[in-house]
């Protein structure tokens, strides 16, 4: 009896030379560059770099005293800092079509199989991202200036750097975006096969400790800001493996013909 002929591979004669990839991957940065520039054009004009900060610092404006405002400590302070939240702010806008520009190269050398594993990623892990970002600036911002203006003295007058608030800033958007692609992580290592779920379930109560030690080290020194990273992220580990569980089940690569054929005739014999 002949063997069943193995499936022909999807990916046969897509191949390209080396030089082609290069001139491909050169296309798709100029696109991705282009349309940052466009990005940052269009926040330069509207709202402009100084609205753009006075929208990020207005969580911290509101809890100072009255009539006080951030100061600039450099000469040239409030010409970069608005500059660098403008490109940030071009950055986060043209995000979306960046991305597309990478799947855009990268999606021809995947199997159908590894599309369905690595767009639902991509698209998941950025949306989680800025909801981190949304959740830092909108809820905890203002519960962590408020508190830190609470034990301030009286006879102190609060006026915070506008340089050092935006580096403040930005390292709080980055550890709440980060923390918040916990379920990204625990799919990855449960898709991949380094932990099963049934581990991942067991290492609950090591993770809640873990939360606990990260927020404590990449926050502010107060409970609310502690607390307002390490509760999401221990609730996203339990959203994490929920998902890993229909992930994997999803995105197997289909079995060949001749190995289904013989896993049913040994399934025959036992």
């Amino acid at each position: 009896m002949s063997e069943t002929p193995s499936k022909e591979d999807e990916l046969a004669g897509t191949e390209q030379p080396f030089v082609q990839h290069l001139m491909e991957l050169r296309d798709r940065l100029v696109k991705a560059m282009i349309a940052i520039a466009i990005a940052a054009a269009i926040l330069f004009f509207f709202p402009g770099p100084g609205a753009l900060y006075d929208f990020l610092a207005a969580p911290l404006v509101a809890h100072l005293p009255k009539g006080a405002t951030l100061i600039a400590t450099s000469v040239i302070s409030p010409f970069m800092v608005p500059l660098k939240i403008l490109l940030m702010s071009a950055f986060l806008l043209a995000l979306p079509f960046v991305l597309w520009q990478i799947w855009a190269f990268v999606a021809p050398g995947l199997y159908s199989h590894e599309k369905k594993l690595v767009l639902p990623l991509v698209i998941s892990s950025t949306l989680l991202f800025f909801v981190g970002v949304a959740f830092c600036y909108y809820l905890v911002f203002g519960q962590v200036f408020a508190f830190i203006q609470s034990f301030a003295p009286k006879s102190i007058t609060a006026a915070p750097d506008i340089e050092a608030y935006l580096s403040f800033v930005l390292s709080m958007f980055l550890a709440f975006g980060m923390a918040f692609e916990v379920p990204i992580a625990v799919v990855v290592l449960a898709r991949m096969g380094i932990v099963s779920v049934q581990k991942l379930r067991e290492f609950r109560g090591y993770f809640i400790v873990l939360a606990f030690v990260v927020a404590a080290v990449v926050t502010p020194p107060d409970v609310v800001s502690q607390l307002s990273l390490a509760v999401p992220m221990c609730l996203l580990y339990e959203v994490g493996i929920w998902a890993a569980q229909i992930f994997i089940k999803h995105t197997q690569a289909p079995e060949e013909p001749g190995e289904s054929a013989s896993a049913s005739l040994s399934l025959i014999h036992i």
